[in-house]
Parts: structure tokens; sequence; C-alpha cells
């Protein structure tokens, strides 16, 4: 099986505070579903009120990004799925709860992090 990331940016969620509760709702339902397929890995929001940092090697923080993806931001899903049509269905799904496109990413395989 491969583990997909669905994802999308938080300016593509454009509904109102009163549709929040029911988009919250409608998201909750479909990874419900996906914990009991038995595909859901894990999943979250970017908390935007935390500031990103970088970590060198020496444990010296900074507080910057690389270029490009200070923007990151939004929310996530990883599902380990047989197939890319099926990654694509739950993005689907997700793209319903959330009322916005998704997008899907395929993670390399690493039999070391097979979890």
């Amino acid at each position: 099986m491969t583990k997909y990331l669905i994802s999308f940016p938080s300016e593509a969620m454009d509904v109102s505070d009163d549709e929040l509760p029911a988009v919250a709702d409608a998201a909750h339902a479909v990874i419900r579903e996906a914990m009991d397929a038995g595909v859901y890995v894990f999943g979250g929001g970017i908390d935007e009120d935390v500031a990103p940092v970088r970590v060198a090697g020496d444990g010296s923080v900074t507080d910057d990004t690389y270029p490009g993806t200070a923007g990151i931001r939004g929310g996530f899903t990883v599902v380990d799925v047989p197939s890319r049509d099926e990654a694509l269905m739950w993005a689907a799904k997700i793209a319903v709860a959330c009322r916005c496109p998704q997008e899907v990413r395929a993670f390399q395989f690493d039999p070391l992090a097979d979890f």
C-alpha cells in the first residue's frame, strides 16, 4: 500500500463563519469513515497562530523558514491505500466536506517507516 498526502491551503476554504460548524462536522464524518475503513494514518490542521521556525543540526533555532514554505498552512490528511484511484476517492470526499479542492501527493516508499 502507499501513503498519500491529501491537503489544501487555508485560503482555498472559502466558507462563512456560519458554515464552519457544518464543514467541521462533515470533515469529521469523512475522517471517521476513513478510520472505520482502516486507511486513516493521521491528519490535522496547521496551527496558523504558531510561527514556523528552522532548527539546525546543532539545535539552534531561527525565526524563519525555507524560501517558499512560509505560506504552508491549511489542513492535511494522510491515508494508506492500495491505489492512487482510492486516494483520489478519499480526496473527493474530503473536498466535498471541506468545500474546496484537495491536492494529492504520494509518499515515497520507505521500508523503515512502513507503519
